[in-house]
């Protein structure tokens, strides 16, 4: 027996009779091509995340960074970590006239990599961050976890955050290692009542 062919109901559109958007668009004559990278990179350093307005923070930026962070427009850098930064990133800072705090309240010349900030680095620290002067600024150390999250810790204390808002921030940059105990004791110790704010140079953000 011959099998019937259904027809398709009456008024319906075939899949072969709708138009090929495909063949069109490659006719436009106002379609773009994109056949080479863009000149201009625009990649965050390492752990770099917005702390407040015009406040930043990250690991050290290497060069693929250095436009990414000319939008920014910095005025000033604290580099917390023991050692120098790169030949090519104290370049970018001096090519942009951008000012560069390093070496914060150290007292003795044998300090690591490995030691946890000092109560001297971190009130030195947090005295410019408390005036808007330097802004926009970036704080920074090597991978941008331990001690920039500790003088970034001690910054929410003093903006009146609790302990257990203090560490999870903390926490969220510290990768699949973890925190240090030690970092988040010297947060929790650390006496905010020596920081000074000076209602006309302070961000607004820390007067609320």
């Amino acid at each position: 027996m011959e099998k019937k062919t259904k027809l398709p109901p009456k008024g319906a559109v075939l899949i072969d009779q709708l138009p090929n958007n495909a063949i069109e668009n490659e006719l436009r004559s106002d379609t773009v091509v994109v056949k080479s990278p863009p000149s201009l990179r625009i990649v965050p350093p390492i752990n770099f995340c917005p702390v407040e307005k015009h406040l930043y923070r990250s690991g050290q930026p290497s060069a693929i960074n250095h436009s990414f962070l000319q939008q920014l427009h910095l005025k000033s850098v604290i580099w917390l970590a023991t050692e120098e930064p790169q030949d090519t990133f104290l370049r970018f800072m001096e090519e942009n006239d951008i000012n560069l705090f390093c070496n914060l309240g150290y007292d003795s010349i044998d300090s690591n990599s490995w030691d946890g900030l000092s109560e001297s680095s971190i009130k030195q620290a947090l005295e410019i961050i408390s005036d808007k002067r330097h802004y926009p600024l970036l704080v920074c150390c090597g991978m941008g976890r331990h001690r920039t999250g500790t003088v970034i810790g001690c910054l929410r204390k003093l903006q009146g955050w609790n302990l257990a808002s203090v560490s999870e921030e903390y926490r969220r940059f510290t990768g699949v290692r973890g925190g240090r105990i030690l970092v988040e004791l010297l947060i929790e110790a650390f006496d905010v009542s020596t920081i000074e704010t000076r209602k006309e140079v302070a961000p607004e953000w820390l007067l609320r």
